[in-house]
Order: C-alpha cells, then structure tokens, then sequence
C-alpha cells in the first residue's frame, strides 16, 4: 500500500480533536515550571509577557502545523514529501518530517521514566507513605526511588505499555477512548486541588506570589524564559499537530481551534500554580526546587495536611494524566508513518514500544548503575551529563526548537500562500498577512534567539 493511498481515521468530532490537542500541549512542565518561573519573574507582569508570546508567535505556528496536516491527511513525513511534490521543492525539507518523528519518539525514551515516579508516587501516597515526613526523610525517599534500578525499571515498563496498548487500537478505538476520560479528568483535578488549597492555605501569599506585576522583575532574562515557556509549552516542533491535523473531522475552524488549544494550555498551568503554591507557603517550605518541589518538599506538606493523602493521590494521578496524554502523542507520529507505508498499526506500535523501553533502560540507568557515566564528557558543554541529560539537552534544546524554526520557514515562505491560506480558512487577508508576518519574520528571530541562548546562556 503506498503513502498515497492509505486512509487514516478521523476524530469522531471537533471535541474530541481539541481535547486530544489540548492533552498533546499538557504535560509535566506546565505542572511545576510554568508556576515558579511565573513567580520568580514578575508574577502578572511574567504571565502578560507569556501571553504576548503565546499568541504572536506560538499561537501562529500552531495553526502552520495543523494546517500542514490537515492539507496532507497523513503523517508527518507523508505530508511534507506531498507538499514537496505539489511546490516543486528541494527534498531538504523531509527533514522536518523526520525530526516530526525522531523528536517525539526520543522524547518518550525519557519523558517514561520521570512520568514512571508519578505514577509510583501515587502508590506511595495511598499507602499513606507520606505520613510525619520531614525534608530529610522526603529527600531520602526520593533519592531511594531513583537509586533502584529495578523500582524505575517497573513503573517504566508499566508506563510504556500503557502508551502502547492505547495507540496500539487506533484513533478512535484507543487514542479517543483514552483522552475522552482523561482530559475531563484532568481539568476536574486541577481545578478541585487549585480550589481546596487555595481555601485551606495560604491563598493571600499564591495570589501575590503568581499574579502581583513586579515590572522591575522583566528583564532580557526574563523575557527569554517567558519565549522560551510559551514556545516548549505548546509541543510547536514536535510533530504531534502535524499527525493530530492528518485526522481532523469537517468544519473544524483552525485559528479557533489553535486559540482554545493555547488558552486551554495557560489555564492548566495556571491553576497547577493554585493547587501547589498555597500549601507551599502555608508549611513554609521553599518554592524554588524545580522538579524536587513536586517529589520532595510536596510529600512533607501532604504528610502533615488534612486529608493530605487524598490530595496527594489525586495530584499524582494528575500528573500521571497529564503526562500520559503528551505520551500517546509522541508515540502517534511515528506510527502514523508507518501506518502511511502500509505496515500494520497494531505490530508497529508494539515494535516501536519496545524500540522505546529498550532506551528507556539507559534512562533508568543514568539516576543509580550509570549514574557517573557522562558520555560526552570530553566536551566542555556536556561535561557532567549523563546519558538522561544528554538526550534531554539534544531533543529539548537543539532537535525541537531547530524543527520549529524549519517549519516557520517552510509553511511561510515555501508552500503556496493560496494553499495556506485555504487550509488555515482565515478570510480576511489582512489577518492572513500578519499571520505571515508572524511566522515569516518573528517566530523565526525568536526560535534563533532561544537556539544560541542554549549554548551561550
């Protein structure tokens, strides 16, 4: 069966595909980082500027993608060899429908394993394993998890066949079935915790904490986390959109739809920051710790709340959603290609799971048996990173942005402005010519400037 014939399933409804969209953008980041760095920058004056830039520049190259697919109605790498033919362009271009899915697929390699400690988490708090914790013991619990090759090893694998047994059935059969559930699960969550701790804790200190302006916070540094926030938060550069764009039903409006996905986006994050923050404050624990607020100094003010083991699972389980839904759209791309080449959905998806998990295990290895095992570091840049870092640094920082700033270029100055046009159903040509504007000039510079702050910042 060739690329051209093969037909993928549609979204069952407009709904659907935003939900699906929407769980594609929401992840771990938007949980813990969006909220401190919103905080330390500015609060209101920091969540102004990000808005700025989700709407003129991530907002912009959201509808590029969805356009992309919609206009190629196959993966990624199908699509840009269709648009190729169509504009008589140089076959450079299928870079990006590789990177559309090497990315993501390296991503979930890592992406499972930090995604396994929430899911091992919520055990830990059922158990009631949070009870009298102080910082010591919280910090000795985590560090254990880590250290155990087989603890991660499990909760990786159990992770990795989630995905698999989801995208393994299909769009509608797995991929639907799922986010049906888990996005209106998720929203419930972390709008019940934002609500419950803003009302048991200390809501007056979040509230300035997050949205007091601060102007004299905003600077150059500021302003380039803020780009660098809206840009990463959105999955622009992934590949996700491109293939979720492929299955888009009739009458689906795209600059609606990509405005709801990055509002939806902001909003998760934002209430993250009002289901964590009050009980940080109210136990007077530190905000500042990254990844370790969520896995250490979290568990100490669970441990000591009331009900805190309720809320302890519940926000795990959200993490766990959250992480799941980005999941299943890293993993989709690449089946989507395969799919598009007439192999079987069922034995790939199976096959590149495994692909993954066998990865993964490098992951794994990089927090306990290979811990001091830095594979560049010859090179001054990577020197202390492992092989987790590593792969992190390379996807996150070079493979994604870099695919974002090709697609700006490619849908902007290389495909037909009729077709763009078309697909996006923008109708007025004033809108149309800032659009291209947008992703023609600024989105460009602001990709670039993220790209070199990555080695010289």
């Amino acid at each position: 069966m060739s690329e051209t014939t093969f037909t993928h399933e549609k979204w069952s409804s407009r709904a659907t595909f935003l939900m699906a969209a929407i769980g594609a953008a929401v992840g771990l980041g938007n949980i813990w980082r969006f909220p401190f760095i919103t905080g330390e920058n500015g609060g209101g004056a920091f969540v102004l500027l990000y808005l700025f830039f989700i709407f003129a520049i991530g907002l912009p190259l959201i509808m590029g993608e969805l356009a992309l697919g919609k206009h190629g109605k196959m993966g990624a790498l199908g699509t840009l060899q269709k648009l190729i033919r169509e504009n008589n362009l140089h076959p450079f271009w299928k870079i990006i429908g590789w990177f559309s899915i090497l990315v993501p697929l390296l991503a979930l390699t890592y992406y499972s394993v930090v995604a396994g400690w929430s899911m091992a988490y919520i055990f830990k708090a059922a158990g009631g394993g949070f009870s009298g914790l102080d910082a010591a013991g919280s910090g000795g619990m985590f560090n254990a998890h880590l250290g155990s090759f087989g603890e991660l090893t499990l909760w990786h694998s159990l992770y990795i066949l989630g995905i698999v047994l989801v995208v393994a059935r299909g769009v509608r059969s797995g991929l639907e079935t799922v986010i049906k559930y888990m996005m209106p699960a998720l929203f419930a969550i972390v709008l019940l915790l934002a609500v419950y701790n803003m009302t048991v804790g200390n809501a007056a200190q979040t509230l300035n904490f997050l949205f007091a302006p601060d102007f004299s916070k905003i600077n150059g540094g500021a302003a380039l986390l803020a780009l660098g926030q809206a840009f990463f938060s959105l999955a622009v550069g992934v590949g996700a959109l491109i293939t979720y764009g492929a299955y888009l039903p009739e009458g689906v409006r795209l600059p609606r739809a990509a405005s709801i996905i990055a509002g939806s986006d902001t909003l998760v994050a934002l209430l993250a920051g009002l289901a964590i923050f009050p009980i940080v404050f109210s136990f007077n624990l530190p905000a500042g710790e990254g990844p370790g607020l969520i896995f250490v100094t979290l568990p100490v003010a669970f441990g000591q709340m009331p009900g805190g083991s309720i809320v302890a699972v519940l926000f795990f389980l959200l993490l766990t959603f959250a992480a799941f839904t980005s999941s299943i759209a890293m993993l989709e791309p690449c089946i989507a290609w395969l799919e598009d080449k007439g192999l079987s959905r069922k034995k790939m998806s199976w096959l590149m799971g495994l692909a993954c998990w066998a990865i993964g295990l490098m992951m794994v290895g990089s927090f306990n048996q290979w811990k001091d095992f830095f594979p560049l570091g010859f090179l001054p840049f990577f020197e202390g990173k492992t092989i987790f870092d590593v792969t992190d640094f390379i996807v996150a920082n070079v493979m994604l942005p870099l695919n974002a700033l090709l697609m700006a270029l490619f849908v902007s100055w290389f495909v037909s402005s009729d077709l763009m046009k078309d697909q996006l159903d923008i109708r007025s040509d004033r809108l149309f010519t800032l659009w291209q504007l947008l992703v023609r000039f600024v989105a460009p510079v602001a990709i670039t400037v993220i790209l070199i702050q990555q080695f010289t910042g």
